[in-house]
């Protein structure tokens, strides 16, 4: 059960002569759909990409409904307070620049979607709804964790059936992803993968089941 850099990760995989379950990056999305709470999201997104941002858990990229993301955007921007380089596309790059281009916005590179920053680094892009923000997401991300901030319910559990990963939150910062925080005690790891374990993984995940049956001549 590896735990550390990718290239740890990918020496051991290749390496392994036992079974492995890997521990895979975290390139974690944040979407803010049409109908979000705003200020719900600009606090979401502030936790999600601050508090911690070298933890696999912490978000690299939000998406932001274009219709909502000319009232959504100077929001963030605001509680973001510089503290934040943000890498955003065209038509953010338009909105985050008024009334002046601060010197932490740049224009985004394909290289950074999907990229993770583990730093005070965002990628800020627009999409037209919330079919294309699960497009996006399931071919840039690593299938870590991902949250949509909506007050639509059928948008919410669309995205949740829909999203390719281990944790799919609604209006929730992706920072849970953690076994503590799962109540699984220490944490081993959090798996990418699907067998057999996926997301966070405690003591159990690595433990198997031996059956004591007694009996006093039963037959089948």
């Amino acid at each position: 059960l590896p735990r550390g850099s990718a290239r740890l990760i990918k020496t051991v995989v290749e390496n392994a002569r036992v079974p492995v379950i890997e521990t895979g990056s975290g390139v974690c999305h944040l979407y803010v759909d049409e109908s979000a709470s705003l200020e719900m999201a600009v606090k979401i997104a502030e936790n999600a990409k601050i508090q911690r941002p070298g933890v696999c858990n912490a978000i690299e990229c939000i998406l932001v409904n274009r219709r909502i993301a000319e009232k959504f955007l100077p929001l963030m921007k605001e509680r973001f307070a510089g503290r934040v380089q943000l890498r955003a596309d065209d038509f953010c790059y338009s909105v985050l620049a008024k009334p002046e281009v601060p010197e932490y916005l740049l224009h985004a590179t394909e290289d950074d979607y999907g990229f993770e920053f583990l730093d005070y680094i965002c990628c800020v892009k627009a999409v037209d709804d919330v079919e294309e923000a699960i497009t996006y997401i399931n071919s840039h991300n690593t299938k870590h964790s991902e949250s949509i901030i909506t007050e639509n319910r059928a948008n919410a559990r669309l995205f949740q059936a829909k999203i390719d990963a281990a944790c799919v939150y609604v209006n929730s910062s992706t920072r849970f992803t953690d076994g503590g925080e799962f109540g699984f005690g220490a944490e081993l790891g959090i798996s990418t993968q699907k067998l057999h374990a996926r997301g966070p993984m405690g003591i159990k995940a690595l433990t198997t089941i031996k059956y004591f049956i007694d009996g006093d001549g039963q037959i089948r």
